[in-house]
């Protein structure tokens, strides 16, 4: 029995996204097939796999704002792929961030889709990101006998998973293809599932990154600069406009201070053009000349061609990357008015942001420096961990046990202060008190005079 024709649908929002998968494919992470998946006689050797991009445009208005395949950098990344689609075109005017079919007419469009795209009958494999967000959900429920494989392009790998999915997808999850930026701290992203994460080698991600610098043009700033990344607008959580540029006044000074004169800002391809042009009128008045990247390149890429003397902004996870995959200095601003202002607590970005502060340095205390040793990450890894049964007690209730440790363990502000007390208080857990009034607590008096006044209450009520 000959073995059925076999296409890889690689689903892509971001440039990030497209250059992890291209890493992922150069060492061969996709090419290995678990051993159950049928008999060896019946497996297609690697050469007989389709590789087909799906770019996924979630912009709120993907009209304005560039896809990753438009994107400076993407055309050396181009020759992996055998094809290249729009999932955009195929689902207009729908938008991609928001539509999944109704389970009733999910086989009309998997019949739809398949001759739209010459599958026939070709067996289907989907790599998706973010498998709780519409695309992935649409194509999983298109493709409802599709095996799944996952990747994380920051540090959101380290974080839970975001709220309860349904074991029949997560179930089909193989595993999660994430960078490796914390070696040492396990990823907890559908951790519940028993997914097996596989991170890409750092030097496998630099590469397709350098591959894709090689395409930018020459950079305008003379010397070593430094990079002031921009936010995403669109992202869940992301800061107004008046606190955005209220922190990136904040860098822009603390940059001066550090001696930097020459500053290039990399733009998210979201951003509206006249906070650009005032972002660098207030550079002026700094002192401070700022020029914005032309064609909004992917501020990894511009990282690996600028070289720069240091690397600030808003994404922690492209901060991270800077550090642990491209070796430059980078530092953080803000993390901390960022994470108080986030919100819901459940936010997906809380993890990233906290192991960003923990590991980089502060960019207006530099002197503080960033903990990196042994004892930070161990600390960290808890911290995590804990937080990770505060946002989602649901999904991961064997992190009680830990939560408690940790938080008992850890008294201080420093790390209290990432949970909120009431949440503590809900999940009867270390710290929901003043530390002063914990012994009192405890106490079994106290205890039963509380619930003496719980059940005279219930009384009253009847």
């Amino acid at each position: 029995m000959s073995p059925a024709r076999r296409v890889r649908l690689l689903v892509a929002g971001t440039a990030q996204g497209v250059a992890l998968l291209a890493a992922a494919l150069d060492v061969g992470l996709l090419a290995e097939r678990p051993p159950e998946e049928g008999p060896p006689e019946e497996r297609l050797p690697e050469g007989d796999e389709e590789r087909v991009l799906l770019v996924a445009n979630t912009a709120a208005v993907p009209e304005t704002t560039p896809a990753p395949d438009a994107l400076p950098g993407f055309a050396p990344l181009r020759r992996r792929f055998d094809r290249v689609l729009s999932w955009n075109d195929v689902i207009r005017p729908l938008h991609p961030g928001h539509w999944v079919p109704r389970a009733d007419d999910a086989p009309l469009w998997e019949r739809q889709v398949r001759a739209l795209w010459g599958l026939e009958d070709a067996e289907v494999e989907l790599v998706v990101e973010d498998v709780h967000t519409a695309p992935a959900q649409a194509l999983a429920r298109i493709f409802p006998d599709a095996p799944l494989d996952v990747y994380a392009t920051g540090a959101a790998a380290y974080g839970p998973t975001p709220g309860r999915l349904d074991p029949l997808l997560g179930t089909r999850v193989r595993r999660l293809l994430h960078p490796g930026l914390l070696p040492g701290l396990s990823p907890l992203l559908l951790a519940e599932f028993g997914v097996e994460p596989r991170a890409v080698p750092a030097g496998a991600l630099r590469a397709v990154l350098a591959e894709s610098a090689r395409e930018l043009p020459p950079p305008d700033a003379p010397g070593r600069c430094a990079l002031l990344v921009g936010q995403d607008p669109d992202a869940p959580g992301a800061l107004a406009a008046g606190e955005e540029e209220r922190l990136q006044a904040r860098m822009l000074r603390a940059l001066r201070a550090l001696g930097h004169r020459t500053v290039v800002f990399a733009p998210h391809p979201a951003a509206p053009e006249h906070r650009v042009r005032a972002l660098r009128e207030r550079a002026g008045r700094l002192g401070v000349e700022l020029s914005a990247a032309e064609g909004s390149p992917p501020p990894e890429v511009l990282c690996e061609r600028l070289r720069p003397a240091l690397v600030t902004g808003f994404p922690p996870g492209t901060l991270l990357t800077a550090s642990a995959v491209l070796e430059l200095p980078a530092a953080r601003c803000g993390t901390d008015a960022v994470l108080a202002r986030m919100a819901p607590y459940e936010n997906a970005d809380r993890v990233p942001a906290v192991i960003a502060e923990a590991l980089l340095p502060d960019l207006e205390e530099p002197a503080a420096g960033g903990g990196r040793g042994e004892e930070t990450r161990t600390e960290l890894a808890g911290l995590v961990r804990a937080m990770a049964f505060c946002m989602w007690p649901r999904v991961h209730p064997e992190l009680r046990g830990e939560a408690e440790r940790f938080l008992a363990a850890h008294p201080g502000d420093r790390v209290r202060r990432h949970f909120p007390r009431r949440r503590l208080a809900l999940l009867a857990l270390p710290g929901a008190l003043p530390a002063g009034l914990e012994p009192v607590a405890r106490s079994e008096t106290v205890r039963r005079a509380a619930r003496r006044a719980r059940a005279l209450g219930r009384r009253v009520r009847r």
